[in-house]
């Protein structure tokens, strides 16, 4: 039996002095939507960081696709087909939506170029009508479509989330989370979601996994984790 597609195994890394991830073990498996919540603060975001190099894992191996990334420079992490919508979108804002997805298509040199742009166009008909417009001039949630969208231009084999319904209201961001189930049902893209919206992220993924301080209290089943008390507790009550 092959290995998971990601695999994370007592990873911890540090702000200065300060450990914000403290021996985590992840697995991502190839075809699955995964998903780590957790209150502000818990680390969730650090570990998304971590995958890609920066900060850097201080103890632990992170391995894709059966490869050490570990000690990978960010740069070369990109170009194994490992894409990030990063919190906070971070598009260029002064650029049109169409170089913004130009700069996702670099890793790939352009080589489907053609055909990604009219994907990406397909998924979200927005960005379509808003080609020539600058970046920081489209709405948060259009902001988010581009981020994904420049994402899906390197054709990753695994996507990675960060917080992507972050400040978007909740029609725009339950389009989001339909267009990432959609991408994993008819185009089987493996998926690591970061969110606060625990409702949505857990009735979404295969599995979850819960963050606390630094380190993981509780993994199972999306559904499972939804049922469990201490999770409605934590994260649910009136929080749909």
């Amino acid at each position: 039996m092959t290995g998971p597609l990601l695999a994370i195994r007592g990873v911890t890394a540090y702000y200065g002095a300060i450990a914000a991830l403290k021996g985590v073990d992840v697995d991502v498996a190839s075809g699955e939507i995964v998903t780590l919540i957790g209150a502000n603060g818990a680390g969730k975001s650090t570990l998304m960081m971590t995958i890609f190099g920066s900060p850097p894992a201080r103890d632990g191996s992170i391995v894709f696709d059966g490869q050490d990334i570990t000690r990978t420079p960010t740069h070369e992490i990109a170009r194994l087909k490992i894409a990030q919508s990063p919190e906070g979108r971070r598009i260029f804002g002064r650029m049109t939506v169409t170089e913004n997805l130009q700069m996702g298509a670099a890793v790939t040199k352009f080589a489907h170029y053609d055909e990604d742009l009219r994907r990406v166009f397909d998924i979200f008909p927005r960005l379509k009508e808003r080609a020539g417009q600058r970046g920081g001039t489209l709405s948060g949630g259009e902001q988010q479509m581009l981020a994904i969208g420049r994402a899906l231009m390197s054709r990753p084999r695994l996507l990675m989330l960060d917080e992507p319904s972050l400040g978007l209201a909740p029609l725009i961001a339950k389009q989001i989370f339909g267009v990432v189930d959609e991408l994993n049902r008819t185009e089987g893209l493996t998926v690591f979601l970061v969110e606060q919206n625990a409702y949505h992220a857990l009735k979404l993924a295969h599995r979850g996994y819960v963050m606390v301080n630094g380190r993981i209290t509780m993994s199972g089943a999306g559904r499972e984790l939804l049922e469990r008390p201490e999770v409605r507790a934590a994260y649910l009550e009136g929080g749909r």
